[in-house]
């Protein structure tokens, strides 16, 4: 046997054993799920139950970053031939997002359940809600991978989760108008060149919620029936979220409704912080023809930071994504090309938070990426 083909057996097993080991570690993504029962266990066994009620944005925001650099970046890649049609056909992977679905509806009911037990301050409640929401939040990245496939089931089951926090409207306005107009100025969910975050937000809320109802009533009409039927998902969807909070309200009182509403607002927010750094002064050029260039790897910011990676499922892969929307999580690629961020989501979440900091990290990025093109920084 030849020595190439010794190095290329070599280099072939042990991708093979490193996918394998990546395969496991999906199974960190599920860790938000039981975060707020260790988080309230720890607060009983200490004593300082209020604190770690807070405890969930310190792991997140505070911990993940932290570790993110210590663990580094993973550019591994699947073979497309070899690799790929065996992962895609693996239920391992499918069983972990709608496993995931299952959880939350769960974990939202016992968090509910034990802010109505009173062993919080208004303090501890407050972070309570917020922690619940954060891992809300983290399960419209689920929702977000299940509603882009073809199989009932998952396309259900995220439409589902998004119905717990409220925000069934990013079903139809992710699928139906982010992923046509993403990079453009006709899309509510990419931020522009110099804006800031909070100038971002209210426009996101806003025009993604306005824009769904408008997408979908276009669809109806298209079929010809009528915006206000039984045919629209969006009211089947905002119909389980009404219920659900009805539900809460009946069962917890004024308490009920004020949580079911508290952790879905923190859920979306944190949402549409994620869309505000993914397409950061990113532009689709604008050909001759007045229509937008191809959407491209070169058009989302891309992360490779390996925790935050395994914890998202992929999500930073977004340049992947966006190119090739239909791909599932595992099977998602690092590009080259794609523009990077220096840090993982968790960190630049932070950062977009304080406007000036975010602006002095980003802005030299975005002006260096279309140096020669300066034009396109005012589009």
């Amino acid at each position: 046997m030849s020595t190439r083909s010794i190095g290329f057996n070599s280099e072939s097993a042990r991708r093979k054993v490193l996918l394998t080991l990546k395969k496991y570690s999906y199974l960190i993504a599920m860790v938000p799920l039981i975060l707020p029962p260790l988080l309230l266990a720890a607060g009983q066994a200490t004593d300082l139950l209020n604190m770690f009620a807070w405890g969930v944005p310190v792991v997140v925001f505070g911990i993940i970053p932290v570790l993110d650099m210590l663990l580094g970046k993973d550019s591994l890649n699947p073979d497309e031939k070899t690799d790929v049609p065996v992962m895609n056909g693996e239920a391992f992977y499918r069983v972990i997002t709608l496993g995931w679905v299952a959880g939350f509806a769960v974990l939202l009911v016992w968090g509910m359940a034990t802010l109505a037990s009173g062993i919080f301050s208004v303090a501890g409640g407050l972070g309570w809600v917020v922690s619940i929401g954060i891992v809300g939040g983290l399960g419209i990245n689920v929702a977000h991978e299940l509603i882009h496939k073809d199989d009932r089931l998952e396309t259900w089951a995220g439409g589902f989760l998004l119905s717990l926090v409220c925000y069934a409207g990013f079903k139809v306005e992710h699928l139906r108008g982010h992923h046509v107009h993403v990079s453009t100025p006709e899309d509510a969910s990419s931020s522009r060149y110099n804006q800031s975050l909070y100038q971002f937000l209210p426009q996101a809320y806003v025009r993604n919620f306005l824009n769904a109802w408008k997408l979908e009533a276009q669809r109806l009409q298209r079929k010809g029936h009528k915006a206000l039927s039984w045919r629209n998902e969006l009211i089947w969807w905002y119909s389980i979220s009404a219920l659900v909070g009805i539900g809460f309200t009946l069962a917890f009182g004024w308490l009920g409704a004020a949580f079911f509403l508290g952790q879905s607002f923190f859920a979306f927010t944190l949402l549409e912080i994620v869309n505000y750094l993914e397409h950061y002064g990113l532009h689709r050029r604008k050909l001759d023809n007045g229509r937008y260039e191809r959407t491209t790897p070169e058009h989302s910011w891309n992360s490779n930071y390996f925790l935050t990676n395994v914890f998202l499922f992929q999500l930073q892969r977004h340049s992947d994504h966006h190119a090739f929307a239909k791909r599932r999580y595992q099977v998602l690629r690092h590009h080259d090309i794609a523009p990077q961020l220096p840090a993982g989501y968790s960190a630049m979440i932070v950062l977009a938070m304080v406007p000036p900091l975010w602006k002095r990290v980003m802005n030299p990025r975005v002006e260096a990426y279309y140096r020669g093109e300066e034009h396109q920084l005012a589009s």
